[in-house]
């Protein structure tokens, strides 16, 4: 039996203790409190012995693997046979001369040249290496591109993070139906996955440092791509993270995330709390919003599944922010195997500085002549909608990179078994961490011909990673003073 689950039985034997004086149970007020207190607790325990899951903790013999055979994460090491994949070689172990910390990353593959251009008119040429979300964007816009550029397996992350994956490999327990995990802290939960829902867990558990403060820009073009940005302010605590953290000492949370509208105008000061938890039978994810208008701070339970994000006209769910963030139990996560495909790596070019929002959007799909697409080995997971369960989506396939757990694609089907959303990541290595992930983030909607597209920073300070945060800064009390200063 678990810490947690002890305690619950130690809090039950306590609560039994505190009413042994009383004698006289026929005494309702008094026995009404005591059944709805021990009701309380025993919920909490059934959560708590969910904690055991599914064990999917793999032998010390397949860890040796991890550092040898494969990554530290997981990735296979060896390239593909024709050498069009090479092989992993570390990643960016070190910031490129001149840049500086704090500021927008430089391009350490400036020099590279294109190797080609996949177009409406040579796209059954590289079919095989296209997903159904990719192809659709082609049928749908004829301007639509891929500039394809050597592949280069940039990422990377930490030792210490490489450290914690080897020890989570042999420790890591699914909790429940994927509600969450346990015995597991800092690094990648499942490096060798073996199934689809551990392959999410590693996206969402992916390294993102212990704390970041950035800039967000969005922007909703219309049809004909006219568009006003949404300036937010963002900050993130992440307690799974820190050095030294456990499952026990996160007390439940895997981290804090708050997020200040500051323009335009109609939307400014608004603001979203979100406390992510690690076990979500123990505990649902709790966000709270604050609404200047209404001068008030509420619950909202609503921030989750596929309610409308923020900023995004409707063209985004909450559960895709991050490409995906939200709680499994609606889907049957299946892994399929991996395959190779082009996906939008090392996006330099769309992270530089100075550009304008509207060197970005066009109709139909942002420029294609700022990202860079190259051929990578991906994770495939394709989630189906449980019986009874309710989400716009039926049907998600997931494409996520074997470097670094990162979900580079989505393809989002709707109750009919339609294709409706695109969803794509454009991913850098932030090498003063050093991490991988998303500098922009874009999403696209077949039915409407729009999409909204996130993580437009050029205009603003780089992302900052060495900011002091603590829970306090993230408690609900604070968003009144956050929203109105």
């Amino acid at each position: 039996m678990s810490q947690l689950q002890l305690r619950f039985c130690g809090d039950a034997m306590a609560l039994l203790c505190d009413h042994a004086p009383v004698t006289n149970y026929w005494n309702l007020p008094v026995l009404s409190s005591l059944l709805s207190r021990m009701n309380t607790l025993l919920c909490s325990l059934i959560a708590a012995l969910g904690c055991c899951g599914v064990a999917a903790k793999v032998s010390p013999e397949e860890a040796k693997a991890l550092g040898t055979t494969l990554t530290p994460l997981g990735g296979e090491v060896a390239g593909n046979a024709d050498g069009s994949i090479p092989k992993w070689e570390g990643g960016i172990t070190k910031a490129p001369d001149g840049y500086i910390p704090g500021s927008h990353h430089i391009d350490p593959f400036a020099s590279d040249k294109s190797i080609g251009s996949i177009t409406k008119d040579n796209l059954a040429q590289y079919k095989d290496k296209l997903s159904p979300g990719q192809l659709a964007l082609f049928a749908k816009y004829p301007s639509y591109r891929l500039a394809l550029y050597p592949t280069r397996r940039s990422a990377s992350f930490p030792q210490r993070i490489y450290d914690a994956t080897r020890n989570n490999a042999t420790r890591a327990v699914m909790v429940g139906d994927g509600a969450g995990v346990s015995n597991v802290a800092e690094g990648t939960p499942f490096p060798i996955a073996k199934t689809g829902a551990e392959a999410i867990w590693n996206h969402k558990l992916k390294y993102k440092s212990p704390a970041a403060a950035r800039w967000d820009n969005s922007v909703a073009p219309s049809v004909t791509g006219n568009f006003t940005p949404v300036r937010t302010r963002e900050l993130f605590l992440g307690l799974y993270y820190k050095p030294g953290m456990t499952s026990e000492t996160t007390n439940n949370i895997l981290g804090y995330f708050l997020q200040t509208v500051e323009s335009p105008p109609r939307l400014a000061g608004n603001v979203l709390l979100v406390h992510e938890t690690m076990n979500q039978n123990l505990q649902p994810r709790q966000a709270w919003i604050y609404n200047p208008g209404q001068r008030r701070v509420r619950k909202a339970p609503q921030v989750a599944y596929d309610n409308p994000g923020t900023a995004s006209d409707g063209l985004r769910s909450n559960d895709m922010t991050d490409m995906f963030n939200g709680a499994l139990d609606r889907y049957d996560f299946k892994l399929l195997g991996k395959r190779e495909m082009y996906v939008s790596y090392n996006a330099y070019k769309a992270h530089a500085k100075g550009l304008s929002y509207a060197d970005f959007v066009r109709p139909g799909h942002l420029n294609p002549d700022l990202f860079r697409y190259e051929l990578h080995r991906v994770w495939v997971v394709d989630a189906t909608l449980k019986a009874g369960a309710r989400h716009q989506m039926a049907r998600r396939t997931f494409y996520l990179d074997e470097d670094s757990w990162q979900i580079m694609h989505i393809e989002h089907y709707d109750g009919a078994g339609a294709l409706w959303r695109v969803s794509d990541a454009a991913c850098i290595n932030y090498y003063d961490q050093p991490l991988f992930w998303s500098t922009i983030e874009v999403h696209h909607d077949l039915k409407s011909g729009r999409y909204v597209a996130s993580g437009l920073d050029n205009l603003e300070q780089g992302t900052d990673f060495t900011i002091k945060l603590s829970a306090d800064d993230f408690s609900p009390q604070a968003l009144r003073t956050v929203g109105t200063r």
